[in-house]
Formats: structure tokens, sequence, C-alpha cells
């Protein structure tokens, strides 16, 4: 039997490997369906579903390796980081899958709780999240739903060369803000930004990607602490909203 590595394993959910094999292991059901179904309609290139028997989901590895990973610079060229860009915008430009899609409605008052939970438990200074909450509300708009990804970090997309060979982890896929999966692919790797909209297109709001940057960095903090994550590690997410300042 091959190695079997965890990959990430918290109170929710598990991943591990297994040679060529990944085993997602979910206590919401209901994460995997949209996982199988976003793959199944999106247009860019995913893993192959190998065999699904609840609670456990089997998919083949994708060649290459992952684009870079947040705290590291990315080894990747200019070139795969705009291909990125490009299989990014033709996900964007596919009609959004017919289920719910993240809702502007209570965003405001879910930043308001997380702020203030990370000044009354000190993970962060007062001053350095008030600057990131008068940062992030210029993501609190309207936007028109793409075919979000939902969960684009640096790890999900694996290229070979300049060629991106497959996009994984679909559970956060659903109708939002393309200028999310911008933004969280990006997050930490600000300075890869051009090369990503060499590719995608330069008809976006930077403004709006880096509101992302410290929105969403101020609404997971709290998350990864709670998982075992460590945001405070160098160049994660309390790096990036120290940088706002």
């Amino acid at each position: 039997m091959d190695e079997v590595t965890v990959v990430v394993a918290h109170s929710e959910r598990a991943t591990l490997r297994v040679g060529d094999v990944f085993l997602k292991v979910d206590s919401d059901q209901a994460r995997i369906d949209v996982e199988v179904e976003a793959m199944r309609l999106a247009p860019v290139p995913t893993p192959e579903v190998l065999w699904r028997r609840p609670p456990v989901l089997a998919i083949a590895a994708v060649p290459g390796r992952a684009l870079g990973r947040l705290g590291e610079p990315s080894p990747a060229s200019p070139a795969a980081w705009a291909t990125a860009g490009a299989v990014i915008r033709e996900l964007h430009d596919a009609p959004p899958p017919p289920w719910a899609g993240r809702k502007l409605v209570g965003l405001d008052a879910q930043l308001e709780r997380e702020c203030a939970w990370l000044v009354d438990s000190g993970a962060l200074p007062a001053d350095l999240v008030e600057r990131n909450r008068e940062i992030a509300e210029a993501a609190i708009r309207p936007w028109t739903p793409v075919f979000m990804h939902g969960d684009l970090q640096i790890t999900h997309i694996f290229t070979d060369g300049d060629e991106v060979t497959g996009v994984i982890d679909w559970s956060e896929a659903a109708p939002g803000d393309a200028l999310y999966d911008l933004a969280i692919l990006t997050l930490g790797h600000e300075e890869r930004l051009d090369d990503l909209l060499a590719g995608y297109g330069t008809d976006v709001d930077r403004d709006v990607i880096r509101a992302w940057w410290s929105l969403r960095s101020l609404l997971a903090s709290r998350w990864l602490i709670e998982h075992g994550f460590d945001p405070s590690a160098p160049g994660c997410e309390f790096d990036v909203l120290r940088s706002r300042m």
C-alpha cells in the first residue's frame, strides 16, 4: 500500500492522499454534492472523480504542481499566472451553477462581528482592524453573479510549465463575485496581480480586489484559529492585514 499522507484534517473534513488518489471525507455531504456537480459543469480542467461512497469522495491527482503557497514566493512564471488568469476568465464567462450563491445581505453584519472578535480576543490591535474594515467596505457592493470557484487559493491551481493542468477543491463553488476569486488567488501575492490580469483581462476594479484582501482576511481569521490554522504565520492573513497600514 502506498504511504498515506494527511493533507488537511479538522472537525469538519479531512483529505488524505494515497498514491495518486485523494480521499475527501466530509461531515456535510451537501458540500460534496456541490463539488462533484461543479467539477462536471466547470469548463476548465478539473480532477477526475474516481468513485463516491458517502462520506468519502475519491478523486485523481492532477499533474503538475500548485501555483504556489501562502507565505512563500510563487515559483510559477509570469506566463503561468497569465494562463491561470485566462482559465479563471473562462470559468467566470460560463453560465453560473443553478444553486444559491453568496448573499450580499448580512455581509456587513458579519464583518462587524468578526472585527469585534479580533479586537476583543486580543488577536489584533484595534487600529489595524479598523483600517482594514474601512478598506473592506468597498467590496460590499452589488455584483453580477458569475460561476465563482469560491475557494481559489493559490494551492488549488496546478500548472505544468506555463499550462494549467487542473483546478481543485470545488466545494465552495456558487454564483458569486468574480473579483472574490481573483482576490483569493492573489492573497499574499499581490505582486502577481498584474501577471494574473494579463490573462484574465484588465477590466476589473483593483480597489475592490484590494478590499477583498482585507475583507476575506478579517472574516476568515477566527475560523482559521478555531480550526488549528495560523493566520499569523509569515505571509498569511495577519501580514496581509498589516500590509494595508
